[in-house]
């Protein structure tokens, strides 16, 4: 402030003392040199300046002013050259005593004070010119060689990495199992069977149920009274590439055991042999944006995310839909100005919760086809359709309110059995199933002799019960979503989720009518509910040191509610008939890297005794 002062009353004394003397350059030296010299001395007296400094502006002052001197005089002789024949020329006017032309102003400012501005200016503006340089190179592309192809600038890379230590504890009274050969008190087979490996074995002739469990029953019947810690590991590499104005085009690579379509996990302890590294996502999509950046449509075609909002109740967030989905939007609120600025969160960030396409203050319809399995003869082909209603309101600040109605309806899934002789109906064994869905078998003792010759009831007494075995229910599920999202503790978020799901495909008639008492048929009830309650206080997402988030979920999901094998890996350690708690911490050590804990203590519903307690800790990093 002191700088600017001394500057402006410096100027100011110098534009005073130069238009009176334009004709005489010696006294109008002298005047300006006697006249700065009285203004040193007053700002002296009023204590604007300090003496020593009133000395030095009177000595810069001196050594300037013989410069000026010259300046000067070099500078009105060309001046009163040029002037002398307009000045005969207008002789009246002169003799009136008016002036021929009018003075000159000749401004002057030292060199100390033109620095002093400069270096002043410099200081003010280094900050705002640095960021806007830095602006302007991140928006160019500043340092990206321009011998490079333009596609490379156009490609996004993305990769996250997951160690996961998983310790199962299992009850000490459950029942069946390995150690008990999948047999409980009363001479019955209840498992927990492994029926992929059962339907490997199956039409040979170690086949059928109750011979693989003798043969292998580390193979047939699912592990229920070991406690088991194991080292698994993710690890995905993804590419999203810019085609042209909303089009776009993505790959993505993860570690996968390639038949599981639930789990990208691989568990360490190979003897050293290679990780499976498959294609987890590969497809295009188009998002249609009007010229206020509004989404009022998307379409997506390939192995896609999951475009639903939806929990791990229904589906698995490792999950990938193969097919064709497209979303379309209704935006309402479009003049408030409560969507400036809003960015939102990534919809997959809380561990088992899809927040879908996040497009605020919108009425959406999201319908997708996709083939599950391709058969031989295309009309039997396995499909799931699926549409989902819903709004999605930013209804304060950053709270949101998601609210969706699905129908998802799987065409083909259920078991067909075969006729004496056939194997006509053997397609409709499942690629993959978990546990707790609802078995019959295809293949029994009634259409087989010689391979599939027992007893049918499931007792112990005879050989076996089944070859080949498929669901029993078909899936029509009606599913409800709401999600509340208070952002009033910000930077911490309180997220309430409500889920619920129930098969409308179960119809226990026709299961009797055409599978008798084929296997488990004899306690068949309609077991078609699920649900799950939800918490979420904390960080939406975990993206620096100190981030956290803790949460807690109560799940109950009947045998047949949903399909077992597309719901979540981890609660039961896969599949349906479940019920329990499940509780989580995150937090985030590093940038992009975190900690994620869960602990889920789960017991079966229905049958014969079956808990599970799972530890799982989960180091994450992301890029």
């Amino acid at each position: 402030m002191k700088t600017a002062r001394k500057t402006l009353l410096v100027l100011l004394a110098s534009s005073m003392t130069t238009g009176a003397f334009a004709d005489k350059p010696e006294e109008m030296v002298q005047v300006k040199k006697s006249t700065l010299v009285n203004l040193v001395d007053l700002l002296v007296q009023r204590g604007v300046i300090n003496k020593d400094e009133g000395k030095g502006l009177v000595s810069a002052a001196e050594q300037e002013a013989l410069e000026a001197k010259q300046v000067a005089s070099q500078t009105v002789a060309p001046i009163a050259e040029e002037a002398a024949p307009l000045a005969a020329d207008a002789g009246t006017a002169t003799a009136q005593g008016k002036s021929a032309s009018k003075p000159k102003h000749v401004s002057y400012v030292p060199e100390f004070v033109k620095k002093e501005i400069r270096d002043q200016v410099r200081a003010e503006l280094k900050d705002e010119v640095i960021a806007g340089v830095k602006q302007d190179a991140k928006s160019e592309g500043w340092g990206i060689p321009a011998s490079l192809p333009e596609w490379v600038a156009a490609i996004n890379p993305s990769f996250d990495m997951r160690i996961r230590f998983s310790d199962e504890f299992y009850g000490d009274d459950n029942e069946g199992g390995i150690e008990q050969g999948g047999i409980d008190a009363n001479d019955k087979f209840t498992g927990p069977y492994n029926w992929l490996s059962i339907n490997r074995a199956g039409n040979t002739p170690q086949g059928g149920l109750i011979k693989q469990v003798a043969l292998n029953p580390n193979e047939a019947i699912l592990n229920n009274q070991k406690d088991r810690l194991r080292i698994r590991e993710r690890f995905r590499l993804g590419f999203e590439a810019k085609i042209a104005d909303g089009l776009k085009a993505g790959v993505r690579f993860a570690t996968s055991n390639i038949r599981n379509p639930v789990s990208n996990d691989q568990t360490l302890g190979n003897t050293g042999q290679s990780f499976d590294f498959a294609i987890d996502r590969a497809y295009l999509q188009y998002d249609y944006l009007d010229d206020k950046n509004t989404n009022w449509f998307s379409v997506y075609a390939g192995r896609i995310i999951n475009p639903f909002v939806s929990t791990d109740v229904v589906f698995d967030p490792d999950l990938s839909f193969e097919g064709v989905a497209g979303s379309v939007r209704l935006p309402f609120n479009r003049g408030s100005s409560k969507l400036n600025g809003y960015k939102a969160p990534n919809p997959t960030a809380r561990f088992g919760i899809n927040q879908g396409q996040q497009t605020p203050d919108s009425v959406f319809l999201t319908l997708g086809v996709f083939p599950i399995q391709d058969i031989d003869v295309s009309v039997n082909d396995k499909w799931l359709y699926g549409g989902q209603l819903g709004a999605d309101w930013l209804v304060f600040n950053d709270s949101r309110f998601n609210i969706a109605t699905s129908y998802y309806e799987y065409k083909n899934i259920n078991a067909r059995k075969n006729t004496i002789g056939s194997h006509a109906n053997d397609w409709t064994a499942p690629q993959f199933v978990q546990k707790g869905n609802s078995m019959v078998a295809i293949t029994d003792a009634n259409t087989l002799n010689g391979v599939c010759d027992a007893n049918p009831d499931g007792s112990a007494a005879n050989s076996d019960v089944g070859c080949l075995f498929g669901l029993a229910s078909e899936f029509k599920i009606f599913n409800a979503t709401a999600m509340f999202d208070y952002a009033g503790f910000a930077p911490a978020h309180v997220l309430v989720t409500a889920d619920y799901a129930k098969n409308l495909g179960f119809n226990r008639q026709r299961i009797l009518n055409e599978f008798g008492n084929s296997y488990a048929s004899t306690d068949l009830q309609e077991r078609t509910n699920a649900y799950q309650a939800r918490v979420d206080v904390g960080h939406p997402e975990m993206k620096r040191w100190g981030d956290w988030s803790v949460n807690l979920a109560y799940r109950y999901v009947q045998r047949d509610a949903v399909l077992d094998a597309f719901t979540d890996s981890i609660f039961h350690q896969g599949g349906t008939d479940a019920k329990g708690w499940v509780l989580g911490a995150q937090y985030g050590l590093v940038k992009n890297t975190w900690l994620n804990l869960r602990w889920l203590s789960t017991d079966a519903i229905d049958g014969p005794k079956y808990s599970i307690d799972t530890l799982n800790v989960d180091l994450n990093a992301r890029f």
